[in-house]
């Protein structure tokens, strides 16, 4: 029984998908589906109901997933045992959350070959809260994360604060020249937003529901440029944390929309396991590089 195998399987069945489970492990999925068949092939059993979509695991496939996990946390600590008196070396499993992976990949990929060269990251972008449960199923070794204040961690996730900010409402140029305004003035204009498991689009939703407000959704994506491309041609208004549009090409293009009944605070956070271990350092440098570009805004914006 390969370890590949049982890994695979375990990201299948977490997934819920294969592409999703190929691009989480770094293999082309053609090798990720020989992988679960090899896997299948020596239990001689079917461990995942094709006919379904999403693809789920059967009752043996259900029952056998938290035993495959265990097997690969043991394996983990193995490796980390035998390697604890030795320089940082092997993967490093990181997570960032959506938004950030495209502002800061390349600069921080090459700011950690040149600081730990012996070191493989692989990078997994997400909703916070997705990347926060994978650092507690031991997936993933650390992430940097935006995030509501005040949200709880998981268990068996620790981390600290890297940084307070806020959510910034933005508008076309000159097309919101007042001084304030509230929800209910914005509610025609629409929103252009991430899709469906954005924590600030769910936060963005409480708000107008409780003000008896309906979310009007011009356009759901996750690439930020074209929200913002969006965003300056009318479509709607757009939600983004502050670094983030310092940080976006669109400062000079696009308006802070003063929102006096929404505007919520979030954090940037470092979240790791309970016990990194040699990783420790080479986490806190992932972290200070992910700052660092964000502070690297050359624009100030004001609300």
């Amino acid at each position: 029984m390969k370890i590949e195998d049982v890994e695979a399987f375990v990201a299948v069945v977490r997934s819920q998908s294969l592409s999703r489970a190929a691009q989480e492990l770094g293999v082309p999925q053609p090798i990720l589906t020989r992988r679960v068949q090899g896997f299948e092939s020596e239990l001689g059993a079917e461990l995942f109901d094709r006919q379904t979509k999403p693809m789920r695991p059967t009752a043996l496939g259900q029952r056998l997933f938290e035993p495959c996990r265990s097997v690969l946390q043991s394996v983990d600590t193995v490796r980390e045992l035998a390697a604890s008196d030795l320089p940082p070396s092997g993967g490093l499993r990181l997570g960032l959350t959506q938004g950030l992976g495209e502002l800061t990949l390349l600069a921080l990929l090459a700011d950690l070959k040149r600081q730990w060269p012996d070191l493989t990251p692989q990078v997994s972008t997400g909703w916070s809260a997705q990347l926060a449960e994978r650092i507690g199923l031991d997936e993933l070794d650390s992430a940097v994360v935006f995030q509501g204040r005040g949200k709880l961690l998981p268990r068996n996730v620790e981390g600290r604060v890297l940084m307070d900010t806020r959510l910034v409402v933005l508008g076309r140029k000159g097309a919101w020249s007042k001084r304030s305004y509230r929800l209910a003035d914005c509610s025609e204009a629409g929103w252009v937003l991430n899709p469906d498991g954005c924590g600030f689009r769910a936060g963005l939703q409480r708000a107008l529901t409780e003000k008896g407000l309906h979310l009007r959704v011009r356009l759901d994506t996750y690439t930020r440029d074209l929200q913002m491309q969006s965003v300056e041609q009318g479509v709607g208004l757009g939600l983004l944390p502050l670094p983030l549009f310092e940080r976006s090409g669109f400062v000079d293009r696009l308006d802070v929309v003063p929102v006096s009944d929404f505007r919520p605070e979030v954090d940037l956070w470092l979240m790791h396991g309970k016990a990194p271990g040699r990783l420790q350092v080479p986490i806190e440098d992932f972290a200070a590089s992910v700052v660092r570009q964000l502070q690297g805004a050359e624009a100030s914006v004001e609300a």
